[in-house]
């Protein structure tokens, strides 16, 4: 009786989905699962004291025509666009002084972790830290006025928009300066050296061999920051005194208010919004083929 050999392609084809089997379980369990938990739950019905399983579209009938739901999106979009500008300049300014004008490797280790310090602390600590400095009687608003710079206080230091700015931008401008600075640390010096021999200004060199080097970079710290500032809702209920409002914020009332199929219509709506930014970023560079 003869033994059948087995082809090794299929042998390894085997190997690699049971190498792969524990991941995925894992990632079924705690990212699918939920997901799919909220998608169907978002489709459910409820009245004021329980919701019940069923298929309506009101959720989301509700959710997509609201006046305030719109206007939210449009605020939160706004808190977004403002602080991945902020991030997005000072993360390529750190990276670029680190991995271009630090020349010895323990300072530069140095350096990042005197970045990475804040986040020793909770963001909560941290967001929380910006009300007694900003004030009508905090820090900023009486060093102006011993200054003579103004007469008196600022009042939109505090509780506005540009509060809820500032504390994304401390919270999230290091997601910006990592991936910048690893994908800088990578960019073959000669490249520059080439490119400086060839006549290139600082300019002409930052503008046609850094950056275009650096997208990779670049979008993994906007999508870290995009998704952060999307889906928060903290920062900015106590940086705006509960005058402005998010996406977040809307899906934080609905939970409170035992409306959990509206809260997850919500969650789905604000998923797929997400995704759909993240998915036109990807489309500038293609991360994993860069990396």
């Amino acid at each position: 009786m003869t033994k059948t050999k087995t082809d090794p392609s299929k042998r390894a084809e085997r190997i690699s989905w049971l190498l792969v089997t524990p991941l995925t379980c894992v990632l079924g369990f705690f990212l699918l699962l939920p997901i799919l938990t909220i998608v169907t739950v978002s489709f459910w019905n409820y009245n004021e004291w329980s919701f019940f399983p069923d298929f309506v579209l009101d959720n989301y009938a509700f959710h997509l025509t609201s006046a305030v739901t719109w206007a939210t999106y449009l605020k939160t979009l706004k808190f977004m666009v403002l602080t991945w500008i902020f991030c997005a300049g000072i993360g390529f300014t750190v990276a670029y002084f680190l991995a271009f004008h630090v020349q010895s490797l323990p300072a530069q280790v140095a350096l990042f972790l005197v970045c990475t310090i804040p986040f020793w602390t909770s963001n909560i600590i941290r967001m929380i830290s910006w009300i007694p400095f900003l004030g009508r009687n905090g820090i900023a608003n009486s060093s102006l006025i011993h200054l003579g710079i103004i007469d008196e206080p600022l009042e939109w230091l505090l509780y506005s928009d540009f509060a809820v700015v500032l504390a994304f931008v401390h919270l999230y401008a290091l997601f910006m300066v990592v991936p910048i600075f690893n994908t800088m640390m990578r960019i073959d010096k000669s490249l520059i050296e080439a490119a400086r021999d060839a006549g290139a200004s600082g300019f002409q060199i930052l503008t046609n061999v850094i950056i275009p080097l650096a997208k990779p970079g670049i979008m993994i710290g906007s999508i870290f920051v995009v998704t952060l500032v999307m889906g928060d809702f903290i920062t900015v209920r106590h940086m705006s005194g509960g005058q402005s409002a998010s996406v977040g914020r809307i899906i934080s009332n609905e939970i409170s208010l035992l409306q959990y199929p509206a809260a997850a219509a919500s969650s789905v709506v604000l998923l797929c919004t997400v995704l759909l930014m993240i998915g036109v970023m990807m489309r500038f560079v293609d991360i994993r083929k860069e990396l």
